[in-house]
């Protein structure tokens, strides 16, 4: 996504759950979607055979 439309979705975002954004929180909130997307795409990219199974869950 380029810059704008990432601070188009950030605008949408926090009008949608009615949060303010200050001008200088732009920036960095940008920044951070920008990674969350990228290791989202790696995530996704990455096909498991079906015959994979999830972890188990530990509880300490």
């Amino acid at each position: 996504m380029t810059d704008d439309e990432l601070d188009a979705y950030i605008g949408a975002s926090a009008a949608l759950l009615g949060l303010g954004v200050r001008p200088e929180w732009q920036a960095p909130i940008r920044a951070n979607l920008s990674v969350t997307l990228r290791m989202a795409a790696l995530v996704e990219g990455f096909s498991l055979p079906d015959e994979a199974e999830p972890a188990p869950v530990y509880e300490a």
